[in-house]
């Protein structure tokens, strides 16, 4: 029989742990699950390709029925003791929000109970002690505040399965567990907090659902403020309440259905004896959702707010990517603390949101302002007011013909550089100047514009013909339009899957707003080929990423200079106050002629007129490379730097990193962890411009070490005869694998994979050549010596 110290972590679970989970009574097909990723690991970008870090994934998650999550437990081998996975089983209980935490080895469990249900925190229990479901329910109602029977009932109602196989991400579960329970609590005002492209709608649509069918909230009104959310809403997560499900339009009311989808504005009409939603009683809905709620509802005054004082017995649910906080607008005043939040920096790490890179272009008149010569006349003759401009005045009260013709230039420059058919939002500073925008860029780009008039298009909400064609331009499958020209229309809401720049040529002070406008970035849609994206940013838009109220850090900012081309990817390796219509495009009003209406509904004097000038140098100004840390704070202006800094946080010095080096079985983990800190090893190797080892980069770069190419460290391990040890066949493997290391790098002849591709398939089979060696622990053991012979001379 096998000694249990030579079985293998698998066969850990196989033989002892899954039969003693059996045992004590857990369901195998409804309760337990094995080897649970629940990330999709973070992704890396290299140039223009891009690939996954790793998946955090759980040796068992238990269930008292599915997506409701009640333990964990991490195994080990039997070479570790019973208490060497409790650590990692705590870190990912913290994550998924359970109170139960194993670890086991095969001999017993090591329990982390959160409730000290039994007097202690910790404790061990051998393989047929380990409790059961009842148990850990009973366990889980405690962590979680379920007292009675009621709420019991309400938390324990099942999701909606439609055999399709999608399930709720780990956070989307969170988020309606938590919910449902504090409703189940009886709370009446819940916050979620989730990054755009992270799913509310789909989470939305799961807590109904268990609401409605336990029959806790028998009809429900679900609010947006944008038709194409509704519609999207609809058609996709929603689809399956059909018949009990209604649109309100055009302010009719059949008060039949039990679902209720609605424009805020579709039910108010300023007027008391008017508002559409007056049509129902006051008692009428027991669950009203607001999605995106940090528009409009959030303030007292608001005539969106009015619905839900009017309904102010229904639970109310709001949903946003970003609460608003200002001293008269409060999202968690209202709502009070959001029950969960998942951020845009999680959602990336995760890997289930996007990774983006910043292209800064400074210029002249951007850096330096303008000013008009003395009498100098704008395009109509008018004497220009003599002052400086500056990009607060760009397109808002001074149009320089050059400047819009500059931007035009860069972006198609990028796109050439890179796939001039990558779907494009380019954010202006109101209608006029998308207008002006896509006229230019449709000149840059003749030759496509000629082959289809719909290449570049103005998407806003005076455009008729341009908002037909946003469900086309989202459309992965649609090719056009493939540049869109916008002011407030896309800002929020809309679902660009594949989006893959995004183009800031709009003066945007709002934390808000510029979340909502990274987030049509975030979506990634890997069957095409949309894993990142870029941010190009002509307005100084992402100094926003050292306010410490952002969440989400970059993964590369360069700033362009004057002469500058863009890098192709081979050598890279206010949306709060205006009042908005049923179209989603901002409601004019009659001002008196002194006063205009500005992006965020504040009311300012200003002329009515712009001044529309040309004839004025424009230039791209400067370039330079700026990386952010974690909290979006600029760090360094050099990538060398970066990576120094970054190894040295990890590894206090030379043979701190050495020893660690030395002591790893594979070099792959280490180089991993340097990944996991944002260190590609791509990226770095063209920096230094010289063909190395990522062992001598990191010596070089952290630690000024002179480096070595793969080639020298071979060559010296050949000369010193090292070989000689061993027969002459085996000998004959070690050279091949020498010489794959100076092509190739350590990680690759660390895969046992090696054995099975040229030369070394011409030893025999991966089993003949480990019994070259004495078997397979010998040919480990000498792989081990000719790395420990690689970097013998190092440091």
């Amino acid at each position: 029989m096998t000694s249990k110290k030579n079985l293998s972590e698998r066969d850990i679970c196989t033989q002892y742990i899954q039969p003693a989970l059996e045992r004590a009574g857990w369901d195998v097909r409804t309760q337990i699950r094995e080897e649970v990723s629940f990330t999709d690991g973070r992704i890396y970008v290299k140039g223009n390709l891009t690939s996954r870090g790793k998946r955090k994934r759980a040796d068992y998650i238990l269930y008292y029925k599915p997506n409701i999550p009640i333990a964990i437990i991490e195994a080990k081998d039997n070479n570790h003791s019973v208490k060497a996975g409790i650590q990692q089983g705590l870190d990912y209980a913290e994550i998924l929000d359970i109170p139960s935490v194993y670890s086991s080895n095969g001999d017993g469990f090591y329990e982390h109970d959160c409730t000290c249900t039994n007097g202690k925190v910790e404790k061990e229990l051998t393989l047929d002690e380990f409790p059961s479901p009842e148990t850990l329910w009973q366990r889980y109602k405690k962590y979680k505040n379920i007292v009675t029977d009621e709420q019991e009932r309400i938390t324990g109602q099942d999701y909606f399965f439609d055999g399709s196989g999608k399930a709720p991400r780990y956070y989307q579960q969170i988020a309606i567990n938590r919910t449902v329970e504090s409703i189940a609590q009886g709370k009446n005002r819940i916050l979620l907090t989730m990054a755009t492209g992270t799913g509310k709608t789909y989470t939305a649509f799961h807590i109904i659902y268990r609401l409605w069918k336990s029959k806790t909230k028998k009809r429900v009104l679900f609010l947006a403020d944008r038709n194409v959310l509704i519609g999207q809403a609809m058609r996709n997560d929603f689809r399956h309440f059909k018949k009990i499900m209604t649109h309100i339009k055009q302010k009719k009311i059949d008060k039949s259905y039990e679902i209720y989808f609605a424009l805020y504005q579709g039910l108010t009409d300023y007027d008391e004896d008017k508002d559409a939603y007056r049509k129902f009683s006051q008692d009428f809905f027991d669950l009203v959702v607001i999605d995106e709620c940090h528009r409009g509802s959030a303030a007292e005054n608001s005539a969106w707010r009015e619905i839900l004082t009017y309904f102010s017995k229904a639970t109310h649910i709001g949903l946003t990517a970003t609460p608003k906080e200002t001293k008269t607008i409060s999202s968690t005043e209202y709502f009070g603390d959001p029950v969960y939040t998942y951020s845009l920096r999680q959602g990336i790490q995760d890997g289930f949101l996007a990774p983006y890179k910043v292209l800064r272009v400074g210029l002249n008149v951007d850096l330096e302002g303008w000013r008009p010569e003395q009498g100098k006349t704008d395009k109509q003759g008018r004497v220009i007011e003599d002052r400086p401009y500056n990009l607060k005045d760009y397109d808002k009260n001074l149009v320089i013909d050059e400047r819009t013709e500059t931007v035009a230039r860069k972006v198609s420059e990028f796109l050439k550089k890179t796939n001039r058919f990558d779907k494009t939002i380019i954010f202006c500073v109101d209608i006029d100047h998308a207008q002006r925008m896509r006229a230019v860029v449709a000149n840059e780009n003749s030759d496509l514009t000629a082959e289809n008039s719909k290449y570049v298009m103005q998407i806003t909400g005076d455009n008729d013909e341009g908002k037909r064609e946003l469900d086309n331009f989202i459309n992965p499958e649609e090719r056009y339009p493939v540049i869109a020209t916008t002011s407030k229309l896309m800002t929020t809401g809309v679902d660009a899957q594949t989006c893959k720049l995004i183009v800031l040529d709009s003066n945007i002070g709002s934390m808000t707003e510029f979340k909502q406008i990274i987030g049509r970035g975030t979506r990634i849609n890997e069957e095409f080929g949309k894993t990142f994206f870029t941010i190009m940013d002509f307005r100084k838009v992402t100094d926003l990423f050292a306010d410490p109220d952002f969440d989400g850090d970059p993964i590369r900012v360069k700033e362009l200079g004057e002469d500058d081309e863009f890098e192709s990817p081979e050598n890279e390796m206010n949306a709060d106050g205006p009042i908005i219509d049923e179209d989603g495009e901002e409601v004019i009003f009659d001002i008196p002629e002194t006063l205009d209406l500005i992006d965020g509904g504040d009311i300012v004097a200003e002329p009515i007129e712009k001044y529309y000038v040309n004839g004025v140098n424009v230039a791209v100004l400067n370039e330079r490379i700026q990386y952010m840390d974690g909290n979006g704070k600029l760090i360094t202006n050099n990538l060398k730097d970066y990576t120094r800094q970054k190894v040295r946080e990890q590894y206090k010095s030379l043979d701190d990193f050495l020893n660690k080096w030395n002591a790893a079985d594979k070099k792959r983990v280490i180089i991993e962890e340097l990944t996991e800190q944002g260190i590609v090893y791509e990226n770095l190797k063209e920096a230094i411009n010289k063909e190395m080892d990522i062992f001598d980069m990191i010596c070089h770069t952290a630690f000024d070490q002179p480096p070595l190419s793969r080639a020298e460290r071979a060559n010296n391990v050949k000369k010193r005869n090292y070989f000689t040890k061993h027969g002459e066949q085996a000998r004959a493997v070690l050279d091949a694998l020498l010489d794959k290391y100076a092509d190739e790098g350590i990680e690759n002849i660390e895969d046992m994979n090696i054995l099975q591709v040229n030369p070394l398939n011409r030893f025999g089979t991966p089993h003949e050549i480990v019994e070259l060696f004495g078997g397979k622990q010998g040919y480990m053991t000498a792989l081990k010596e000719l790395e420990r012979e690689i970097y013998r001379k190092a440091g």
